[in-house]
């Protein structure tokens, strides 16, 4: 039937489209906008489609090549793959829009790299296979890295060196991770690593050492001090569609770690402790780091950034506690903070447009003789910074109030309150620099127009903080629906093997 196709739609459909831009790269721009805006809506469609039937409960598991998990390459589609990939489709669309203004034209390939980044974006999320998670990591950090150096310059250039350095770094890892554990279990296959990890002895060292690191793999992408350095410069040298779909690039790690933990690590007396000790200190440090690099942050892009690298650490403190409750207060928060944090990318490029030389450094200059950019980055500003009454001061306190069942309560609230305290204290500042803070001597420059793809796109992710705090209950309800999901990994194991492989599997097992 159609709907046993569902799950690969998200990736199917981008990489057609990416195809087919190849194919035409002599047809013109126009030609490239049509084909990637086509893409993005249906897209959404899909991904829509997908969270819907993944909400009735059933994980929804496609077998390529008709090839049975642990043997072939799966894709599993539960309500939290789900739930990315719709996020995912929804901020591709928008920053894609946002590009059509002229962005795309500063140079080639652009609308085929974006296809391909989505491509890996979405894989990642669906994947059953960790040899395919690292594939799909592959793919979007491809396209990443020259959706980075897009437009040229040399800031772009330094941040973009010291970014494929590092994710060359990683991905090496990450081949000898899976080296390792294949080597051990004889398998990649998340369902049936979690079932091979339940028979081992408790100190099996090649297992734990093949995990530890896996796991410093997925600390890397999500940007866990101290491997964090690079994001700053990274994010904010980007332009500004493209640090906006970036903004979840560090949320595949998150998903990926928590999955594999949930999942895998946590029921197997192997790995059970692996996170135990050392993941909670550092995610509350990456915290705490982020707020200080936004209190001394120069620029609104490089603050934008800051804000991306905070609520990362904030969502890391999560698998090492991981409960259904804070998983589900986590997934709301990922979701604001994603798309505050793209809001802030593509503000920061309007409002330096509008500023002339004086850029979006906060300094005194010309204001930006704009209301509604104004108003703008109040609202993304009230948002990021987790004050009532939009959307980030909800997913704020359903995190607190998940944490607050946990041993590591004072220390998780008083961190996450002093940053938001500093974040606070950062936005307010430097928002008064650059609104009204104005040298009487410089008159703002003429900017050019905003044109009704970037003002579309920057209104739909700032009017994402007041929607999702208008819509919080059902937001909340799903993200409940999901984290109970993603803690049955019984239930996704038997989804992904099936009767008939777990029979084989019995008679593999080491």
């Amino acid at each position: 039937t159609v709907t046993a196709h569902a799950p690969i739609l998200p990736i199917l459909i981008p990489f057609a489209a990416a195809l087919v831009l190849m194919a035409g790269t002599g047809r013109g721009l126009a030609f490239q906008r049509g084909v990637g805006l086509a893409a993005a809506l249906a897209g959404i469609a899909a991904a829509a489609w997908l969270t819907l039937l993944a909400d009735r409960g059933e994980i929804l598991v496609y077998a390529l090549g008709d090839w049975p998990a642990p043997f072939g390459i799966v894709l599993a589609a539960d309500r939290l793959a789900a739930g990315m990939t719709l996020l995912t489709a929804l901020l591709a669309a928008v920053s894609l829009l946002h590009a059509g203004h002229g962005f795309d034209a500063r140079g080639r390939h652009f609308h085929a790299l974006f296809q391909l980044q989505i491509v890996g974006l979405q894989g990642a999320f669906l994947t059953g296979d960790l040899f395919n998670l690292f594939v799909f990591f592959e793919v979007l950090l491809i396209a990443s890295y020259a959706l980075l150096a897009h437009g040229g310059g040399l800031a772009r250039t330094r941040a973009g060196l010291a970014y494929v350095v590092l994710n060359l770094a990683g991905s090496a890892l990450f081949l000898i991770a899976l080296g390792m554990l294949y080597g051990t279990l004889g398998t990649l296959n998340l369902a049936d690593v979690a079932l091979r990890l339940k028979g081992l002895g408790h100190d099996f060292a090649p297992v734990r050492l093949a995990a530890a690191l896996l796991v410093a793999v997925f600390a890397l992408k999500a940007a866990l001090l101290p491997l964090s350095f690079w994001l700053p410069m990274s994010y904010a040298a980007a332009g500004a569609p493209v640090a906006a779909l970036f903004a979840i690039m560090t949320k595949v790690g998150i998903v990926a770690l928590l999955r594999v933990q949930v999942v895998a690590f946590a029921p197997a007396a192997a790995t059970a402790d692996l996170l135990a000790g050392w993941l909670m200190p550092l995610a509350l440090a990456t915290v705490l780091f982020a707020a200080l690099g936004a209190l001394a942050a120069g620029r609104l892009r490089a603050l934008a950034a800051w804000l991306v690298l905070g609520s990362a650490g904030a969502l890391l403190a999560v698998p090492a506690l991981a409960g259904v409750d804070l998983t589900a207060a986590a997934l709301y928060y990922l979701v604001q903070s994603t798309l505050a944090g793209a809001a802030f990318f593509l503000l920061a490029e309007r409002i330096a447009e509008r500023r002339g030389d004086a850029s979006d450094a906060f300094q005194p200059g010309p204001a930006p003789a704009a209301p509604w950019l104004a108003l703008g980055f109040l609202v993304a500003a009230v948002t990021a910074a987790g004050l009532p009454p939009f959307s980030g001061f909800i997913g704020k306190l359903m995190l607190l109030e998940a944490f607050r069942e946990t041993p590591a309560a004072t220390t998780v609230w008083t961190v996450l309150l002093l940053a938001g305290f500093l974040v606070m204290a950062s936005l307010a500042r430097n928002g008064s620099r650059l609104f009204w803070d104005r040298k009487t001597d410089l008159a703002a420059p003429v900017a050019p127009a905003a044109g009704w793809q970037r003002a579309t796109a920057i209104a739909l992710l700032v009017a994402a903080g007041p929607l999702l705090a208008l819509f919080a209950r059902p937001v909340a309800d799903y993200t409940a629906r999901a984290a109970a999901q993603l803690h049955a990994p019984k239930a996704y194991i038997a989804a992904v093997l099936g009767k008939d492989t777990r029979s084989i599997w019995r008679q593999r097992r080491p």
